[in-house]
């Protein structure tokens, strides 16, 4: 009966020794799990920080450019309103030494129109002539 005694609490520890493997495999699973679930949610809240981060700086370059743009109109209109003056009385200024330009000038251009009238007309002489 001791025997018997003995071999039952050999098979019982065992099956403790046994359930216990089961149970470390199980609890080797589970800390697999976890631990693969904690590297997934880490390097997805990465990824999530990245975009929102560049998804930030695109708005705050939107941001810059239109403050930018807002503070350059009424710079740019009003560099515009001083040019029209300036620029008309360049215009008053250099209308009158253009057309003294082109009176000293037209005389020339008219001799010059004359003279290339005559050598053509000569040239249209002498090519009648060799052509008779």
């Amino acid at each position: 009966m001791k025997f018997a005694l003995v071999a039952v609490l050999a098979v019982l520890a065992l099956a403790h020794v046994n359930e216990a493997a089961d149970a470390n495999a199980d609890i080797e699973r589970l800390t697999q799990y976890f631990q693969d679930l904690s590297t997934k949610l880490t390097s997805t809240t990465q990824e999530l920080v990245e975009a929102l981060k560049t998804h930030e700086l695109t708005a705050q370059a939107q941001t810059y450019l239109q403050d930018s743009k807002a503070q350059l109109e009424p710079l740019a209109e009003k560099i515009q309103s001083q040019i029209k003056p300036l620029a008309a009385n360049m215009e008053e200024q250099l209308k009158p030494l253009a057309e003294s330009v082109q009176a000293q000038l037209r005389p020339l251009a008219d001799s010059v129109q004359a003279q290339m009238e005559d050598i053509f007309r000569k040239l249209i002489e002498q090519t009648k002539a060799i052509s008779q």
